[in-house]
């Protein structure tokens, strides 16, 4: 697992965009390039970096197929806090992907249950997916993969934590009630399925998820530790997030990433 630490998140984000873009413009133009996204404030900076790239004309997202990582139960796409809304206005709506190549759970699925398994079913269609970019909760989830889910699991309706729901009432006017009490998620083993995985972790409140997922073993209460069984995953995270490492951990990774930092 590599760590590449950079001063803000700003620089994460063009890090982690730069990369994803080079992913993309060299990946055989006869084949798509299937990528996995998340929601949530952590990519927000790589998906403006993506809109000025398409605007300069450097990336494309013709070839590309994306997945989303996960939706709520209960709401139409076209609800202003669906998950499939947040991904319109925040990159699609921007760039030159096309429209039948995205890929988003259905939120008003009659048959949940069939519905996350014809999902796994879309991605093994398209070849599995190339990078999954995702994100990082303060208590080490990923997706709605919460603390205790399986490290084996697939996409699937999951309960949300009233912690969840309270983290994410400020999209529901500040009322936690508000929020759906369920969601589909890709799995644990659905992200790791990715051929690579990249992560991107800022400020000071993810620290703490950071070390035990870095530094302590893997561990299904810190779900986003299985990354390190992964054979090619990348975390990009800024200097607050690193606050709770050791200070050797930091010294190794910057050292042996000095090289690529700036790349």
């Amino acid at each position: 697992m590599r760590l590449v630490i950079h001063q803000d998140y700003v620089r994460a984000s063009i890090w982690a965009a730069r990369y994803i873009a080079e992913r993309i413009n060299s990946y055989d133009q006869n084949k798509p390039f299937v990528l996995g996204l998340p929601t949530g404030s952590s990519p927000l900076g790589i998906y403006r970096e993506f809109i000025k790239m398409k605007k300069k004309g450097t990336l494309s997202f013709k070839n590309v197929h994306t997945f989303n990582m996960d939706e709520y139960i209960g709401l139409p796409g076209n609800h202003p806090q669906s998950y499939r809304f947040f991904m319109t206005q925040n990159l699609f709506d921007h760039i030159d992907i096309d429209k039948k190549n995205i890929n988003i759970p259905d939120g008003m699925a009659k048959d949940p249950k069939k519905e996350c398994i014809l999902y796994e079913e879309a991605i093994e269609k398209k070849g599995g997916i190339e990078l999954f970019l995702g994100g990082m909760g303060s208590d080490g989830h990923i997706a709605f993969n919460e603390p205790g889910s399986s490290l084996a699991s697939r996409t699937r309706v999951k309960t949300l934590t009233e912690e969840t729901k309270i983290a994410n009432a400020r999209f529901f006017d500040g009322d936690p009630k508000k929020v759906p009490s369920t969601a589909f998620t890709v799995g644990v083993g659905t992200v790791m399925d990715a051929r690579e995985v990249l992560i991107i972790v800022s400020g000071r409140s993810k620290a703490r998820a950071l070390r035990a997922c870095v530094e302590e073993g893997v561990n299904h209460m810190w779900t986003l530790s299985c990354l390190q069984m992964h054979p090619k995953a990348i975390i990009v995270c800024d200097e607050d997030a690193t606050e709770e490492l050791k200070v050797g951990t930091v010294r190794y990774f910057k050292d042996i990433e000095k090289g690529n930092i700036n790349n």
